[in-house]
């Protein structure tokens, strides 16, 4: 497996994935800021380094270091409404950050998975086929779509001009167990949190709007497939379904009825994204059903609201017990 460096690894997606690449025979180096990540997530056998990937000369150092043979690039701002209030700050972060990776990893020939976005980047529009196929226009209605897209630009100017191997994922909608049941997004967790809290679920909108919710188990194993496939392909990563927020909170078995409150701008309506270049070119398939995952989720996100001071356990804790 060798040397792989994970940029945002403290955060729910990066720990798991550092789990499962740990678990697999790898030396793993993190990168992250802390500034929505915790250490408490990561593993003790990770090597951590506290770095803001805007920070081009420290990180072109710590990369040097470590020599991976691949970097994992997740460190981004993902919160919509705040790349909508702090444009700038959105840019800075997910297009000058991921112009600091790239030149990283240029400099000691790794490979680069760069997570992107699938609903925010093909937007909503007459037209879009849903589930929605690469081949498709991407129209971004918010900072943050527009930002992982030129993040994605940026990859294949890499590719194309220095011969990097870059595979882009454009992920639905994860969910799982590290995900922050208090941040500003990821609803199921937020649900989660609030129905353990005895709180009803907040909607903003009437509840219609849908989404592709893909277990972050299932994400990690593209990951860990994009390692060895797919080199300057951009690929779907989703179930290939919609669900409505109202459904997932019938899902979720909430006790209490939602409450509701304006719709936000930057959201979309409809999501789901086509599967089938994932199937083709990565051999990737979603293996756990939204029951499942919700069920795991739950359980995982009872455990630190039981006990706010432990670990929070990761999907493959939550799904070997």
């Amino acid at each position: 497996m060798g040397t792989v460096l994970i940029t945002g690894g403290a955060g729910f997606i990066g720990s798991n994935l550092a789990d499962a690449l740990l678990a697999e025979g790898a030396d793993v180096h993190v990168v992250d800021n802390l500034s929505t990540g915790s250490r408490t997530k990561l593993p003790a056998a990770a090597r951590f380094h506290e770095i803001d990937i805007r920070d081009a000369d420290g990180l072109r150092r710590i990369v040097a270091d470590a020599a991976p043979t691949t970097i994992f690039h997740l460190a981004a701002q993902a919160d919509v409404r705040k790349a909508i209030e702090e444009p700038e700050f959105d840019a800075a972060v997910n297009i000058i950050g991921t112009v600091n990776v790239l030149e990283a990893a240029r400099r000691c020939d790794a490979r680069v998975v760069f997570s992107s976005t699938g609903g925010a980047a093909y937007g909503e529009y007459d037209g879009l086929a849903i589930p929605t196929p690469e081949t498709s226009a991407t129209r971004p209605l918010s900072h943050y779509g527009m930002s992982k897209m030129a993040g994605e630009g940026y990859c294949g100017l890499y590719g194309r001009l220095y011969g990097l191997a870059v595979v882009v994922l454009r992920l639905g909608n994860v969910y799982g167990p590290r995900q922050d049941a208090h941040g500003e997004a990821g609803v199921v967790s937020i649900f989660s949190g609030r129905i353990l809290e005895g709180r009803p679920a907040r909607v903003f909108g009437d509840g219609t709007q849908t989404r592709d919710y893909v277990f972050v188990g299932d994400v990690v194993r593209a990951f860990i497939a994009a390692q060895a496939g797919g080199t300057g392909e951009t690929i779907n990563i989703g179930c290939g379904q919609e669900v409505s927020v109202l459904d997932l909170i019938d899902g979720l078995a909430s006790p209490l009825p939602p409450e509701f409150a304006p719709s936000r701008p930057g959201e979309i309506q409809r999501s789901a994204l086509s599967n089938d270049k994932a199937r083709a070119i990565l051999g990737w398939t979603p293996e756990v059903g939204l029951a499942d995952g919700l069920r795991i989720t739950r359980n995982a996100i009872a455990v630190t609201h039981a006990d706010p001071t432990a670990r929070p356990p990761g999907y493959l804790e939550m799904v070997a017990g």
